[in-house]
């Protein structure tokens, strides 16, 4: 098995177990995201617990995990092939910086710059493949119950009367997809392709800033146990969360329009809702929402993302591990006993 396919199977099992656990904040982030209030609205804005309960309350405990299976679908790909193709842009960059040290040019090791574009690339691959699948889960992230008035009875008020959720007929996969196809065609799937394939830095940025971070503990580590470079599963854990909190402060903005520009869109009513494309949506929202908007629900997100990627690297680190136990020591097995049959 090629170190490629282990790391992409690895990286599909770590985004697998991270989504699971922290999916709940996900959804809740998307709504806060895809809120689009004026500014004066903005204030009242809820927070995260308070939103959760209220959704709890209102739509049912269900809906925290409403795309859950596309999107644990969508999590296997993405991590599989963005995993998959950063260790072939990742070995051939590593041949070629051995190359140029052959040729006395260097020390042998990519730098932040090499590392950057490695995983710029892996990335964009990933947004071109995956990106359907993310439009139907934050169509039904974002999908919630309709509300109606029920009629008094004889012995109320005949004033008052009661807001209740109602059960619309439950909106699954394919019905998004149909949503999808009816709002937009087959090019709606790619709605916000643009803002997502820009926001490959945040991969990017992550994964250079996680590399740089592992490889200077492996070298502290190295020079303090002579030559012990070890890193553990909380090392791991606490480094890929640095990694992402670094990268979600610098990239958030984009990922708010890419959320208003893949939820069902307003194309009736109020046109400040209703965006056209990514430049409209930026417009749109600086003069309606101010640059508060960009910043819906970062916090939400920081716990989520921050969370699910440290969860994502101790996993996949742990599995890579694994995998390579397994496959060497079934290999010193075989060995052995060929030697005493």
């Amino acid at each position: 098995m090629s170190e490629a396919l282990i790391n992409g199977l690895a990286g599909a099992g770590g985004g697998i177990i991270a989504q699971l656990i922290t999916y709940p904040l996900q959804t809740v982030n998307t709504r806060q995201q895809t809120e689009r209030g004026v500014e004066e609205e903005q204030k009242k804005t809820i927070g995260t617990i308070q939103q959760m309960c209220q959704v709890v309350r209102h739509e049912g405990w269900e809906r925290l995990y409403g795309g859950l299976a596309p999107s644990l679908a969508g999590t296997a790909a993405s991590q599989g092939v963005y995993y998959y193709f950063y260790k072939i842009f990742r070995d051939r960059a590593e041949a070629k910086a051995l190359e140029r040290q052959r040729k006395g040019f260097g020390d042998g090791s990519i730098g932040m710059l090499s590392s950057l574009v490695v995983a710029a690339l892996a990335g964009s691959v990933n947004v071109l493949m995956t990106t359907p699948i993310w439009v139907v889960v934050t169509r039904m992230q974002t999908h919630t119950k309709a509300a109606k008035k029920s009629e008094p009875s004889s012995s109320s008020d005949a004033s008052a009367k009661l807001i209740v959720p109602t059960d619309p007929p439950p909106f699954g996969t394919f019905n998004a997809i149909q949503e999808v196809i009816d709002e937009a065609g087959i090019p709606g799937f790619w709605r916000g392709v643009l803002p997502t394939l820009i926001m490959v830095s945040n991969p990017a940025i992550q994964f250079m800033l996680y590399e740089t971070l592992l490889k200077k503990l492996k070298q502290r580590r190295s020079l303090l146990k002579k030559g012990e470079a070890g890193v553990t599963a909380l090392e791991t854990f606490l480094l890929g969360a640095l990694a992402k909190l670094g990268a979600t402060v610098v990239t958030y903005p984009l990922l708010v329009v890419k959320s208003r520009l893949q939820a069902k869109q307003v194309t009736t009513g109020d046109k400040r809702h209703h965006y056209k494309g990514t430049l409209d949506a930026i417009l749109k929202m600086i003069r309606y929402e101010g640059l508060y908007g960009f910043y819906k629900g970062m916090s939400t997100k920081i716990c989520q993302s921050v969370l699910a990627a440290a969860v994502l690297f101790m996993v996949k680190e742990e599995l890579v591990k694994g995998a390579r136990f397994v496959l060497t020591g079934g290999a010193a097995s075989k060995a052995l006993k060929s030697k005493h049959p």
